[in-house]
């Protein structure tokens, strides 16, 4: 189990939530911030915790389950997200919905989605400097310098295009509904085979975003030098990008098993969490 440390329900959640399961005879792993919350004592990180559970249940919003879903997702394990906070595409499951959703789960009625996620590597001077897996997006951009980047896209070794931009978004589809869809991406439902490259800002206005068959391998390149130029996993971890590196990007044989909310499908989701055609809503449930 993870939860956010700094929800303000965190610390009433597990108190209840540990408890209950445990006077139901499940064993309960916590990681080590989790422990804390209810001052218990764990050493216990997110991958060791993945490999020993039947069951991931994860307290927060999307950020909190971008976080395990790095780590969970080669262990083949089930997450249930459970909704801390406001905005949350992800994290679908609200607390009130949390135990009759458990209940059902432990009997062992329950649905689950597999998301795509994708590695992404660095390669310098002919040598793999980072090597890492992400569930929404792999985003390069600049830093605080005013001026675009050169960035030369090659899909399954054929030149695609160059981009000057502010920067570029590589977004699986469930990442489609987070930084990519402010770039003026599409949002793509989870269970399309496909990627979406969204440039930022770009300089030539015809640069649009694109689907990509998500069987591709995406090679992007820092044509030039520049100070200052990242590249960011899932908005939470960065690293530099010099010029000549190459981004290589293709999808994981893996995927990760995110359990459905109850009577819930993704166009409900939307609606929900992008505040869609209440009026519309009120119009059909008339008729």
């Amino acid at each position: 189990m993870f939860c956010k440390p700094k929800a303000p329900s965190a610390t009433g959640t597990l108190s209840k939530l540990v408890p209950w399961l445990r006077e139901r005879d499940y064993q309960v792993f916590l990681d080590t911030a989790t422990a804390t919350l209810i001052n218990e004592t764990s050493s216990q990180e997110k991958g060791e915790i993945s490999q020993q559970a039947d069951l991931l249940i994860v307290l927060g919003g999307n950020g909190t389950l971008l976080s395990v879903a790095r780590t969970a997702h080669p262990h083949d394990v089930p997450i249930l997200a459970v909704n801390l906070g406001s905005l949350g595409f992800l994290a679908e499951i609200s607390l009130d919905e949390l135990y009759p959703t458990l209940e059902n789960i432990l009997a062992g009625k329950f649905e689950v989605e597999n998301r795509m996620l994708l590695n992404a590597c660095i390669w310098r001077n002919g040598s793999k400097v980072e090597d890492h897996n992400v569930l929404n997006d792999v985003v390069i951009n600049k830093g605080v310098v005013a001026r675009v980047i050169n960035l030369q896209v090659l899909v399954n070794g054929q030149y695609m295009t160059s981009y000057r931009a502010d920067g570029l978004i590589i977004a699986t589809p469930t990442g489609s509904t987070a930084y990519s869809l402010s770039a003026g991406g599409p949002i793509i439902h989870p269970s399309m085979h496909t990627l979406v490259l969204s440039p930022i800002c770009p300089f030539t206005l015809t640069n649009r975003s694109i689907l990509i068959p998500d069987q591709s391998i995406i090679q992007v390149k820092l044509v030039t030098e520049y100070d200052d130029v990242r590249i960011t996993l899932d908005g939470q971890e960065g690293y530099d990008m010099k010029a000549e590196d190459i981004l290589e990007i293709q999808k994981t044989k893996t995927t990760l098993q995110l359990i459905r909310g109850p009577k819930k499908n993704y166009y409900q989701i939307l609606r929900e969490k992008l505040h869609w055609g209440t009026q519309n809503e009120e119009g059909i449930a008339k008729k």
